[in-house]
């Protein structure tokens, strides 16, 4: 080996030797320069009031939905079809009025009669009291008159009765809508008679809409009226509030019902919902961005950055979620700074990079 080395070039033996200098400080340890900083995105412990919440199956209903039933008896000429939108007013059907008009014309004319009678019984009664003056009439005769007169006054009371009563059926005959709504049901047909009381259609009102949803009675002290709840529908949710509660539950079910209104809720009458309703009280309670708990097989933990940009790792009991939030157990104080993004890359003790998320995402998708 000695030969070989020298027939080398002098310069050849000068670069090995170099060479094997810088293997030997390498070996030896040397620094490289120090690692680059991971950037990472942080959130904040919060402390804040907390409610766990149950979805409760419901549905959309009709504070309006009636069995439009007819007052008198009589045969169908026509009804609405399904389908039909109606005010408040407009008619829904019409029954046959030909008798209740000819009964009317029989009651005008005994009104007429009535009245003639009692013409007759007062005028005579004027004459009994003149008579009566002079001592020409006996008292028991004047007794008869007034009487004849009242008979004659309750008679032209009772026809004018009767013929209000045969006025009453004949506007009857047509069956007016009570409230605004949509005819989506008919329980007679065009030739049919309907009887006193028999429903005609359904008539439900589409606009004034709720949810209604029975809840255990373990949910009843934690729901009160005026108090704001959400109702989701797949995946869309909507603010609702609680317009009443039925404070009696069902002996079996062990359930009580619950109101709640919208200011627009655009679902159909039917549609099935869920509402969430507080099934405890109100406590308060230490909160961390979801994005910053970090869940394992056999613990949960998050990131905390320390005031020298370092990370450690902090193990926490998660809770309940509210909103964007999750409610944790562990050593966290409000304010900590925990990362929300970029965890998966850093262990504990690494040194990070906090940035502004809102510089970062406007530096990543500039114009």
């Amino acid at each position: 080996m000695a030969m070989r080395l020298s027939r080398l070039p002098g310069v050849a033996l000068l670069a090995i030797a170099a060479g094997s200098a810088v293997m030997a400080v390498r070996a030896a340890g040397a620094p490289q320069g120090s690692p680059e900083r991971v950037v990472v995105e942080v959130g904040t412990v919060s402390v804040r009031p907390v409610t766990v919440r149950s979805w409760i199956p419901g549905s959309i209903v009709s504070r309006a939905d009636a069995r439009i039933a007819s007052v008198i008896g009589g045969r169908v000429i026509w009804i609405a079809e399904v389908g039909t939108r109606v005010r408040q007013g407009d008619p829904i059907a019409r029954l046959d009025d030909t008798v209740p008009r000819l009964r009317a014309e029989e009651l005008r004319a005994q009104v007429e009669r009535a009245r003639a009678q009692h013409e007759v019984a007062s005028s005579q009664l004027e004459r009994f009291n003149r008579l009566a003056a002079t001592q020409a009439l006996s008292a028991s005769q004047l007794e008869d008159a007034r009487a004849q007169r009242e008979v004659s006054t309750d008679d032209v009371a009772r026809a004018d009765a009767q013929l209000r009563q045969a006025q009453y059926e004949i506007g009857q005959s047509v069956i007016r809508a009570p409230f605004p709504g949509v005819v989506t049901e008919r329980f007679i047909q065009r030739g049919e008679y309907v009887q006193i009381g028999a429903a005609t259609v359904r008539l439900v009102n589409t606009a004034d809409t709720e949810a209604r949803a029975t809840a255990a009675l373990d949910l009843a002290a934690n729901v009160h009226p005026g108090q704001a709840v959400t109702v989701r529908e797949h995946g869309v949710e909507k603010t609702g509030t609680v317009r009443t509660l039925v404070p009696v539950g069902d002996d079996r079910s062990r359930q009580f019902e619950v109101r709640v209104t919208f200011a627009n809720p655009q679902w159909l009458v039917g549609t099935p919902v869920e509402v969430s309703l507080p099934s405890s009280a109100e406590r308060t309670a230490v909160t961390v961005p979801r994005d910053a708990l970090v869940i394992r097989q056999n613990h949960s933990y998050v990131l905390r950055v320390t005031r020298s940009d370092t990370v450690e790792e902090l193990d926490v009991i998660p809770g309940v979620g509210i909103e964007d939030a999750v409610e944790v157990r562990g050593a966290l104080a409000p304010g900590d700074r925990l990362v929300v993004r970029g965890a998966e890359r850093l262990a504990a003790g690494q040194a990070v990079r906090v940035i502004d998320p809102a510089r970062h995402r406007t530096s990543a998708h500039p114009g």
